[in-house]
């Protein structure tokens, strides 16, 4: 009976020493204490970068600005200046060299430029003169803003035919006689015929001179200006006309 008992103390405290057993957890009731990293956010930019177009340059045409007068000092011994752009026309009276001069005036497609010489302004030819500035900037003065004095004594003549064969015009007008004691010279040409005429794609002024009633030049395609002309009467007192050329075409 004794050894029963001490037995089951025995066993009571082998029992009580005994380590106790984990719990058991269902897997619903499982939590964790790490997190899972979630996702960053994509970084948003501060600042949009847009380029900036370069400027593109526009070309412009400039005109060329006109200047109302340029002074000239003459450089011929005699330099002739005439009543009309041309070695042809009428002469009024020479300058001197060393002259001071100003010049007020051009014409397109040639090298004569205006003197101011009032009452009557007269032309030079510019290779005889040193200009101060570029005579380009001048007016065009001719056949715009200048005339041509007129005869008292003779009307204007008639054109009577224009013909063109290729490059070749050959234009005809009403005779008018001129008397000898309207001669400026012996060598004076009776007719004037200021032609605007194209060459090598250029227009220019060619004032003709001649002493018969018909005259020939050439005149070639490939100007922009269309070209003109007309015929003057010249006798020493001045000039009758102009009659207008019927130009041609090609």
């Amino acid at each position: 009976m004794m050894k029963k008992i001490i037995l089951t103390l025995l066993l009571v405290m082998l029992t009580s020493c005994a380590p106790a057993s984990a719990p058991t957890l269902a897997p619903d009731s499982v939590t964790s204490t790490f997190a899972a990293p979630t996702e960053l956010p994509s970084p948003t930019p501060t600042s949009t970068f847009t380029p900036t177009p370069l400027p593109t340059s526009t070309f412009t045409a400039t005109a060329i600005p006109f200047v109302e007068s340029l002074k000239a000092t003459v450089t011929a011994d005699l330099l002739t200046c005439r009543y009309g752009p041309g070695p042809e026309y009428l002469y009024l009276f020479a300058f001197k060299k060393g002259a001071n001069i100003n010049l007020i005036g051009r014409v397109e497609g040639s090298d004569w430029v205006l003197v101011e010489n009032e009452p009557q302004r007269c032309w030079i030819k510019e290779k005889f003169v040193t200009i101060q500035g570029d005579p380009q900037t001048l007016r065009s003065m001719y056949p715009d803003g200048f005339t041509l004095i007129v005869s008292p004594y003779y009307g204007p003549t008639a054109v009577l035919s224009a013909e063109r064969k290729g490059d070749e015009v050959t234009v005809t007008w009403m005779d008018v006689p001129v008397s000898p004691g309207k001669y400026e010279t012996p060598d004076m040409f009776p007719y004037i015929i200021e032609v605007w005429r194209c060459e090598n794609g250029q227009i220019i002024f060619d004032p003709i001179p001649s002493r018969l009633p018909f005259i020939t030049f050439i005149d070639q395609a490939g100007c922009s200006i269309p070209s003109h002309g007309r015929v003057y009467v010249q006798e020493k007192h001045g000039y009758a006309g102009p009659a207008e050329i019927p130009w041609p075409v090609r």
